[in-house]
């Protein structure tokens, strides 16, 4: 196998299987009953084997995210490469978004919400443990060690059944910290003046997260903005946007580099 292709490749087949097992779950019930877990957030449920259409299918752009990462990856620059499979691990999971949140849209069952979830924690721990191991200048166990601990603080976290204003849940709220402390390191980093950086990519992928955020909350079930039986959700938006914002922030660790090696020109 070209080393250069391997992330597109196992991006590529992780793509295929996650999706493929993901309708064949949807198409025949695998994940449980129809308990409503994601009704909140406004689309009407079809009387169909796909519950939330919008909602559902607007989880594609996790997909196209992630390959575009994985081809992306191709070329070895920045720091981000200088870690051997992290990059891959990281279109992997951004494809995984994709198929795990279908997975709460198009059942509405218990066990497609912790899908959902996981991959919520999965991509901010990502984001959370990949600052720390350049704050503290560590490696590859770092980073796993890190990211195990986020993973399974958040797990806990969500089982709590904490009922958090504005964001709902203590998984939400988890979710939310991992990834106010990552820019909170990204922000220490840039201080440090050890490398240099396109910054306008991480401005952008905080914008596009923000501007997210407003729309998944002006898109659930009693707010002026909610019709349900449209094929114009907000909650797809919201799903359209973290993917550039996945892909803009993949943008910017590809973009450091040592202060002796410049960026390249745009």
């Amino acid at each position: 196998m070209n080393p250069r292709l391997r992330p597109m490749i196992v991006t590529a087949a992780a793509a295929v299987l996650s999706v493929g097992l993901l309708l064949a779950a949807a198409r025949w019930g695998w994940l449980g009953p129809d308990v409503g877990r994601g009704s909140g957030f406004c689309e009407q449920a079809r009387d169909s084997w796909i519950r939330q259409p919008a909602n559902t299918w607007s989880n594609v752009g996790f997909v196209a995210a992630g390959l575009a990462i994985a081809w992306a990856a191709r070329r070895p620059e920045g720091r981000l490469t200088t870690y051997g499979w992290l990059t891959t691990v990281y279109a992997v999971v951004v494809v995984l978004l994709g198929p795990a949140s279908m997975a709460m849209h198009a059942t509405q069952s218990s066990l497609g919400g912790r899908l959902d979830m996981l991959s919520m924690y999965l991509v901010a721990g990502f984001a959370f443990s990949y600052a720390v191991l350049r704050l503290v200048r560590g490696g590859i166990a770092t980073f796993a060690g890190v990211y195990a601990a986020a993973i399974v603080g958040c797990e806990v976290v969500e089982n709590l059944g904490l009922r958090v204003p504005m964001v709902h849940t203590g998984g939400n709220l988890a979710f939310a910290l991992l990834l106010v402390g990552a820019v909170a390191i990204e922000v220490v980093l840039m201080q440090r003046r050890e490398s240099v950086r396109d910054n306008r990519w991480g401005y952008a992928a905080i914008g596009f997260l923000l501007l997210a955020f407003v729309i998944w909350n002006l898109a659930q079930e009693g707010t002026a903005f909610c019709l349900p039986t449209s094929l114009l959700q907000g909650h797809a938006a919201w799903h359209a946007l973290d993917a550039v914002a996945a892909w803009c922030l993949h943008r910017y660790w590809l973009s450091e580099r040592p202060l002796t090696q410049p960026l390249p020109a745009p």
